[in-house]
């Protein structure tokens, strides 16, 4: 027996130990506040927050100590509202009271472990696998609202399938639902806010933004969803701090961090973090050294700043994502009636009313107040230091209990016998079946908001932009100036309203310029910098025929005219080109026009004259018939120019070619048949020769439609191969594009040009052989020098032909065709005309006679 007794108070003494070495007054100094009921809620709430005294004037003496909040404590009241208005529903938990277990979770580790080890096994002095705790009504813990507290606490939760709500900013790797089986995020992912703030820089044309973003995983995260963004859309990252948690007190080197803010010019700066992190307490430190910037952030970085009088605060135009939630109209009305004598237990609520109200805490009981428990309310606090309109992170709250008690709700539901629930006046709830129910839960909270904490069923979320606004003399505000919905389209997703943002007193513009190199002007383009960014570059001009003129998608680049326009000579505007051709009226086509007229009339001035006196000796003495064919083959030379003239059409480019090939080809065949014509003449003149037959036969008139046929089947090939066709040439002229007829086939066209060179090469071989001949009447070489001035004017074309372009190559191959044919009816026929109308004595054998018997 005394074996058993000994054993029994052995057993007992570390349960003894807590008892007697846990002192009251210091049990309350580990301050958290107990609410009993049937079922109890436990909430670990990040309560204090490091803050710089009130009442230090200049950077070197800012001291930076613990201190609770009106905003923190905030969560508090969330959370005995929604339990409060719960117990008064006679319809959600009917029979059922639910009370509330708060501990304060410090954004120091060890701090929230003592607290929560504290709450695990009911004593302050932790001893491994003992509890002062009797019996358990505990159902569920809220916990927030940073990644750290949450996962900390969801590893020992998780070894008792203890249901856990994490209040603060989504954490994907907390969605694991194997390493956190048990642990539920009231927010939604924030997929959308990088894409908001990216909208919101685009608007502005903001592209040179800098980040300062607490070093943890909600800063990474955030981190990796908006650099993207902001590439898609050409915003470059001036600068990128990451503030680690370890610089929360160092002040050896706080400094070094708004430093470098001041040196960058950025003047848009990014802040994600709470105000529990590191970069909150860096943040109210360097509150009297920051520069003025237009500061963009979220609704869970809080402004907190010192009452100044004298000067704005460097925070005044701060623009705010915050997210849209339901209304609880309610809650305002209950904040202002919280007071110490409502809540005579709440050691938190004491802490506020002894910093703002002056109320002193008993030494006696360490948590009544002296004479003032019920003197003012935390509404009529100015809005710096508290905001009655519920936080995104009490609304997380309010939702979490309102989770919890439709789960339990269910529970009841399914049993038959609720009173065969309870077991010595309590109720026991498994935590593993309330886990599994909490998962798929869905409802509707008060404030009209759909809830449910499953993440794959949770809808993207709006955000109100707001605007900061923080005057002298505590006039602060935030005011709605915009929002964001990923649902409308994009262009239409960011609503904006400039009128209503009032921008930081630093910013001498209406609206403020982040920009690392400004907008390149009109008739400039972007020259990117070596080894810098996007955003950084030089201007430089557009090249020819390109033009910017700073709108639409012409902005800071240069963009190319099409091709029937051409750039001013500002490079800002394209203009429509001109249409231009080889046209009458044009003072170069009319010139070669009235030359063509000219020459084919004299042509047929000449014809007439040898077709009137067609019996005299100058005419018959070479075959008046050739000379008949020749003089029409040349009207129609020079009126075959007035196809290259006028606008360019299907047939008119069809038949430039071929006609100037044919008719050309029987003048020239028709100069051939002359010069044989002489040869023959003079060769037969002996009775009986063959020569004399061919002669009298008329052989050489043959030649004509003989090389004629020639040219004819080349020309056939030509189009019936590649044809010409009208084309437009949009280079050759600036400011014009001219319509041309293109030669289809170049080979073709050489063909045809070259054999009408080889045949007016063998014509001027054959009159140069018969140039000495004697006769009285001989025109060899008159023959000989008209194809010497024909193959001259066409050998000199080729090179000038392939070095201009446009309208002057056509003006060139028509100078071409009246230079040669005027060289053929200039050299042949008029020494003919100027015998015939000139000297009509030599125009007769008799005479011819006498000059030869003379000489």
């Amino acid at each position: 027996m005394p074996t058993w007794i000994f054993f029994f108070f052995t057993l007992m003494l570390p349960m003894l130990l807590c008892k007697l070495l846990t002192h009251k007054c210091f049990l309350s100094s580990i301050e958290n506040v107990y609410q009993d009921g049937d079922l109890v809620i436990s909430a670990f709430l990040p309560l204090y927050t490091y803050q710089t005294s009130q009442h230090t004037e200049g950077a070197e003496s800012i001291d930076v100590s613990p201190r609770i909040t009106p905003y923190n404590y905030q969560y508090v009241m969330a959370l005995i509202f929604a339990i409060e208005e719960i117990n008064r529903n006679p319809i959600l938990l009917p029979n059922v009271t639910l009370g509330y277990n708060i501990h304060n979770a410090g954004s120091i580790e060890s701090e929230t472990v003592f607290s929560f080890l504290k709450w695990l096994t009911g004593q302050d002095i932790f001893i491994p696998n003992y509890t002062c705790k009797t019996k358990e009504k505990s159902v569920a813990a809220i916990t927030g609202t940073t990644w750290e507290i949450s996962s900390l606490i969801a590893l020992f939760l998780g070894l008792y399938k203890y249901p856990q709500l994490s209040i603060g900013p989504f954490e994907p790797s907390m969605n694991n639902s194997e390493m956190f089986p048990f642990l539920y995020q009231m927010a939604a992912k924030e997929s959308s806010l990088a894409l908001g703030m990216v909208s919101l820089f685009v608007y502005f044309k903001w592209n040179w933004v800098g980040l300062v973003i607490s070093e943890d995983e909600n800063g990474v995260n955030f981190v990796t969803d908006l650099i993207p963004q902001m590439e898609r859309n050409t915003v470059c990252v001036a600068f990128m701090e990451f503030i680690p948690v370890t610089h929360m007190m160092d002040l050896k080197n706080a400094y070094e961090y708004p430093t470098r803010i001041m040196k960058n010019p950025a003047k848009v700066v990014i802040i994600y973090a709470n105000t529990d992190s590191s970069l909150g307490v860096l943040f109210r430190r360097w509150e009297y050294i920051l520069p003025w910037r237009i500061w963009v952030t979220t609704s869970q970085w809080e402004v907190i700043t010192s009452m100044r009088h004298l000067i704005l605060d460097s925070f005044h135009g701060t623009l705010i994502f915050s997210q849209r939630q339901g209304d609880i109209s309610t809650f305002k009305e209950f904040v202002k009636t919280v007071r110490p004598s409502k809540y005579p237990d709440d050691i938190f609520l004491a802490r506020l009313w002894e910093i703002y109200f002056d109320c002193a805490i008993s030494n006696a009981t360490c948590k009544s107040l002296k004479n003032c428990s019920s003197r003012g309310n935390l509404g009529l606090l100015p809005w710096y230091h508290f905001d009655i309109a519920i936080s995104t992170g009490s609304y997380h709250v309010y939702n979490a209990v309102y989770a919890v008690a439709h789960t339990i709700h269910k529970m009841l539901i399914q049993e038959v016998d609720i009173q065969g629930m309870k077991n010595g006046g309590s109720m026991d709830f498994p935590p593993l079946k309330l886990s599994s129910l909490l998962k798929n839960i869905k409802f509707m909270n008060p404030g009209g908001d759909p809830i449910s904490l499953n993440p794959s069923e949770k809808l993207h979320i709006d955000y109100d932009i707001l605007n900061f606004w923080d005057f002298p003399q505590g006039l602060t505000y935030k005011v709605k100036v915009g929002t964001f919905s990923p649902y409308f389209p994009p262009g239409q997703q960011l609503s904006i309203s400039e009128d209503r943002i009032e921008w930081s007193i630093g910013v001498e513009q209406q609206i403020p310029v982040s920009v690392c190199s400004e907008s390149c002007g009109p008739g400039f383009r972007k020259s990117l910098q070596e080894g810098k960014a996007a955003c950084c570059f030089d201007c430089v001009p557009c090249p020819e025929n390109e033009i910017s003129n700073g709108t639409g998608k012409y902005i800071d680049q240069c963009v190319k005219c099409t091709e029937d326009q051409y750039a001013n000579t500002d490079r800002t505007l394209c203009i429509q080109k001109a249409v231009t051709f080889l046209a009458f009226e044009n003072p170069l086509g009319m010139t070669l026009a009235s030359m063509a007229l000219c020459f084919s009339i004299l042509t047929s001035f000449v014809l007439g004259i040898f077709v009137k006196h067609q019996n005299t000796p100058v005419v018959k003495a070479n075959n008046s018939t050739l000379s008949y064919i020749l003089l029409i083959s040349l009207t129609f030379c020079f009126l075959c120019s007035f196809l290259f003239i006028g606008q360019p059409n299907a047939v008119t480019c069809i038949l430039q070619q071929t006609t100037f090939g044919v008719v050309f080809t029987v003048a020239v065949s028709t100069v051939l048949a002359k010069t044989i014509t002489v040869i023959l003449a003079f060769k037969s003149t002996a009775p009986g020769r063959r020569l004399r037959w061919l002669l009298i036969s008329g052989a050489p008139k043959f030649i004509i439609p003989i090389c004629t046929l020639i040219q004819t089947v080349f020309c056939g090939v030509w189009l019936g191969i590649s044809p010409p066709f009208v084309d437009t040439d949009a280079h050759s002229e600036h400011g014009h594009i001219i319509i041309m007829c293109n030669k289809g086939s170049v080979t073709a066209f050489y063909c045809v040009l070259g054999y009408l060179g080889a045949l007016s090469l063998v014509s001027f071989t054959v009159a140069f052989m018969a140039r000495n001949l004697p006769d009285t009447f001989n025109e060899a070489k008159f023959l000989t020098f008209s194809m010497l001035v024909f193959l001259s004017v066409w050998i000199t074309f080729l090179p000038v032909y392939h070095s201009t372009k446009g309208k002057i190559m056509v003006a060139v191959e028509v100078f071409s065709i009246l230079a040669s044919s005027t060289g053929l009816l200039g050299c042949i026929f008029i020494p003919k005309c100027y015998i015939i109308l000139a000297r009509p004595d030599m125009n007769s054998l008799k005479c011819r006679r006498n000059r030869v018997q003379w000489k």
